[in-house]
């Protein structure tokens, strides 16, 4: 996704720069001044810069937990409060499982990475095998406290 947000956002400034130095090409006697043909290109940057929070998107596993920035701001899970990561049949990105079947979306594992998401899903899976204090290497992830076993939470 970073890849393609870099590239919609240098074409959406292009084309409003491109834009802006054409509107001086007129014969329709309506005046357009060079604030004008500024604010357009202006209007491109701020859209640009729209596009590009689809790069911010990441995933991070650690000791203290797990941290999920999308968007805008960046939250971390304690361990104590992840029940594990799933991916929707019918969801363009995987989700973070917390208790009482909350959930939070984590933009940075998208289904059009294909490979690449399946890889940050193993990658989370062995992070959490080794970090989570409820789930040991010889744990399948179910505890007596409800979900997080293979199958509720998508592993497989």
């Amino acid at each position: 996704m970073p890849r393609i947000a870099i590239v919609v956002a240098a074409v959406v400034v292009a084309i409003h720069i491109t834009f802006a130095a054409l509107l001086t090409i007129s014969d329709t006697g309506v005046e357009i001044g060079g604030s004008d043909q500024l604010g357009l290109a202006l209007i491109g940057v701020v859209e640009a810069a729209l596009i590009l929070l689809f790069t911010r998107p990441r995933l991070r596993v650690g000791r203290t937990g797990v941290g999920v920035r999308n968007l805008t701001g960046e939250r971390l899970f304690e361990w104590d409060r992840v029940r594990g990561m799933t991916y929707p049949d019918k969801g363009f990105s995987a989700r973070l499982l917390l208790p009482d079947d909350e959930h939070v979306p984590v933009l940075a594992v998208q289904a059009w990475d294909s490979d690449r998401a399946v890889a940050a899903m193993n990658a989370f899976r062995e992070l959490e095998q080794r970090y989570h204090p409820h789930i040991g290497p010889d744990d399948n992830g179910s505890d007596d406290n409800g979900p997080g076993g293979t199958g509720q939470d998508g592993r497989s």
